[in-house]
């Protein structure tokens, strides 16, 4: 039998070496974490040192004037954000105020810079400071190989041993045995007695002898490859996850990049886009897109809803009337027609726009082919029209899964269109890995030469070999490619025309007077399918259902709620309206939450809106605008708030040429509210605490906390406006 001193000894030692080798393994990451700052640091650094002074007016909302630092030899945020605020305010032309408001701005740009930058490790500079990154997640590799399969026992050895040191050691003292009382000398056997069977079981001896490998393995240099460069180049997948692992930072480039071939991202990446006629910045991911779309010509961009393909195909748009294109054509269901036009007219300079739809579409295609420019048109219109006798520089079909029936007489048309065109971009967010016969299809409008060589075995290897294998052609990036940061807020103003029964339906409305009715109108068609917002609802579920995300609707009348319920039928939880109780409540949202399969919450916004979590959704359609901004912001807020995992996408469905624009202008009176629905900032959403808010807070002011005269006389100024619109009488 062991000695007591024996059995302290041992066992102190091994709770000891398994706490040192717990520490070795949190050392290793905040290694790696420290490291990829100092990695990080340069590279942001670098950014800042190019970022023009624009930035700033961006981030600001152009509230701040900068031609006194222009003046003053300012040109890059670096430089504003290093600048004392004391310096700034000597500037002639800036007081404390301004200066103050520059230096945090221009830190806000630095930190959302920073939040967006990972340091990539550069194989062909090899910077000391990457070089030092590679080390540590060297070490980092190593520390979890080693540590983490006996973690469970080293946790028990740290809270199990060391509690039953203090009283064993009354058992090894001599002089402390003979004068404790006879409840110390028990306590302190029956403790040693713990220790001594701990010790004696097979598996405690076990993991002496791993811990022991592990400590020495560590201690020891010579597993370590004389080139840390050549060790990630033989696993650079495995180093990039380790990294995001360590540092919480996304995935690597390949992903962003779909898995496109390394000779077409080289090519790609050597392409410089003309952004020229371009108003909008573009995410790096987009930026990649377009270019792969010029690139490779003839193309399908499947990136998942909410990322901006209608920005991408833009910018392929705006590239090549740079160069000198001329004509362009953009086919698309009727529910967004209007929305492309709004799209083109807020995020480039491309000034002819022509419609061809309707019963002037002949006229207006004569119009097209003499002067150039976008023509939007219609898939049921596109069929009505003969084909094109100019040559496209690009045609872009929006929403291309509706041609997926090769006999169609508008998928027809669609292919007889894109023959004319040099360019070809067809656009779906619906995911195509597990119909591949429909994917076939679409590769067989832009590329019949690749369309046979598809093979229904690629898609069942799983996601990622299916894009491989027709990455050539195919370029799609799911949210969680490219939107690795905490889960942003993606706005998105989907603009619906008011014609055909619909239109009469809104006429009634305003020949009447009545406020609310005008506001529902567009819901309120005999037939469903005469229902622009109704048709774009549905459209916006189907491709959140096909991507397996859930959605809430809210709106703030309950018809609306009626008729939405009606139309998604056994898809929509609900309706969750005023007259549910709270208890109720929350019991539908976690029905809603449960649900295995995709679902539509529908809510009233008000009830729905306060008090409840609604992470599960990561899709929210508005069917309406509503008078005060701070309603829609907490409606929004259930679902866009901490526990969130995925981006969430806001669809404001708005009815051109009508009431809905009229409530849009009066709330722009007193705010840049107007602006948040057709015109987004990238380093706005960023950087919210660079921006001035109160604006915002004023006009829930006007609204909300005045007499409810002051609505009603805005609502009844914008009952006039429309009768006079529509050439009804007073």
């Amino acid at each position: 039998m062991s000695e007591p001193s024996d059995i302290v000894l041992r066992s102190a030692r091994l709770a000891g070496d398994a706490q040192a080798l717990l520490d070795e393994h949190t050392r290793a990451r905040g290694e790696v974490e420290r490291r990829h700052d100092v990695a990080r640091h340069r590279a942001v650094a670098a950014t800042l040192a190019t970022l023009g002074l624009d930035s700033l007016r961006e981030a600001t909302g152009d509230r701040i004037r900068l031609a006194p630092l222009e003046a003053a030899g300012f040109s890059t945020v670096a430089q504003v954000a290093s600048a004392a605020e004391a310096d700034l305010d000597r500037i002639e032309g800036i007081g404390p105020q301004s200066a103050a408001q520059l230096v945090a701005a221009a830190r806000q740009v630095g930190q959302a810079v920073r939040r967006a930058t990972r340091a990539q490790l550069d194989v062909d500079t090899r910077p000391p400071e990457h070089t030092d990154l590679l080390v540590a997640l060297r070490d980092l590799d190593l520390a979890h190989q080693l540590i983490e399969p006996l973690r469970a026992g080293l946790e028990w050895a740290v809270t199990t041993l060391p509690p039953e040191n203090v009283a064993s050691v009354l058992a090894t003292k001599r002089l402390r045995r003979l004068f404790a009382g006879r409840h110390r000398r028990d306590e302190a056997e029956a403790a040693l007695d713990r220790v001594r069977q701990h010790l004696a079981a097979p598996t405690t001896a076990e993991l002496e002898s791993q811990v022991a490998v592990a400590r020495a393995r560590l201690a020891d240099p010579r597993w370590e490859p004389a080139d840390p460069w050549d060790d990630y180049l033989a696993r650079p997948v495995h180093y990039n996850g380790l990294l995001a692992d360590a540092t919480g930072l996304g995935p690597d480039e390949v992903a962003i990049q779909g898995f496109a071939p390394a000779e077409i991202v080289a090519e790609i990446e050597r392409l410089e886009l003309n952004t020229a006629l371009l108003v909008t910045s573009l995410r790096g991911y987009q930026s990649f897109g377009a270019r792969f779309a010029l690139v490779q010509r003839r193309t399908i961009l499947g990136d998942d809803m909410g990322l901006g393909k209608t920005l991408e195909a833009l910018a392929v748009l705006c590239h090549l009337r740079s160069a000198g294109g001329t004509h362009f054509a953009v086919v698309c269901p009727a529910s967004v027609l209007a929305n492309w036009e709004h799209e083109i007219r807020r995020h480039t300079e491309l000034d002819r726009v022509i419609r061809l739809h309707g019963t002037d579409r002949h006229d207006d295609l004569d119009q097209w082919v003499t002067g150039g420019g976008i023509a939007l048109t219609t898939f049921d219109t596109l069929r009505l029209l003969p084909p094109p006798p100019v040559e496209l520089a690009a045609m872009v079909v929006d929403e291309a899964h509706f041609t997926k029936n090769p006999e169609a007489q508008r998928t027809r048309a669609v292919r007889t269109w894109l023959s004319r065109s040099g360019h070809r971009l067809l656009l779906t967010g619906t995911p195509m890995e597990n119909r591949v016969e429909e994917f076939r299809v679409l590769v067989a409008h832009v590329r019949p030469d690749l369309a046979g060589a598809i093979d229904g075995t690629d898609a069942v290897a799983g996601a990622d070999a299916f894009r491989r294998a027709v990455a050539p052609v195919y370029l799609r990036r799911n949210q969680a490619d490219v939107l690795a940061e905490l889960p942003p807020r993606i706005e998105i103003a989907d603009w619906v025309r008011l014609d055909g029964p619909v239109a009469d339906v809104y006429r009634r409305a305003v020949g009447a007077g009545s406020f609310m009715a005008m506001r529902r109108a567009a819901f309120a068609t005999e037939r469903p399918e005469e229902s622009p917002k109704l048709v774009r609802l549905r459209e916006i579920v189907d491709e959140a259902m096909a991507n397996n995300r859930k959605v809430v609707v809210f709106s703030f009348f309950r018809d609306v709620i009626d008729r939405v319920c009606a139309e998604l039928g056994p898809l929509a939880v609900g309706p969750l309206t005023g007259d549910v109780a709270p208890d109720d409540r929350q019991a539908l949202v976690d029905a809603f939450t449960a649900a295995p399969e995709p679902a539509v919450l529908v809510s009233q916004i008000e009830a729905g809106g306060v008090g409840l979590n609604i992470q599960a959704a990561s899709v929210v359609i508005l069917t309406e605008p509503q008078w005060k901004p701070t309603v829609e912001e907490q409606a929004i807020a259930r679902c866009h708030r901490m526990g969130q995992v995925r981006p969430v996408e806001v669809h404001r469905l708005l009815g051109e040429g009508s009431v809905d624009e009229r409530m849009l202008a009066v709330l722009a009176t007193k705010s840049a509210l107007f602006a948040e629905y057709v015109r987004q900032s990238e380093m706005k959403e960023a950087s919210p605490e660079a921006v001035d808010v109160s604006d915002l807070a004023a006009v829930d002011d006007l609204v909300a906390d005045l007499p409810e005269a002051t609505v009603g006389s805005a609502e009844q100024r914008i009952v006039a406006l429309e009768r006079e619109r529509l050439g009804l009488p007073a």
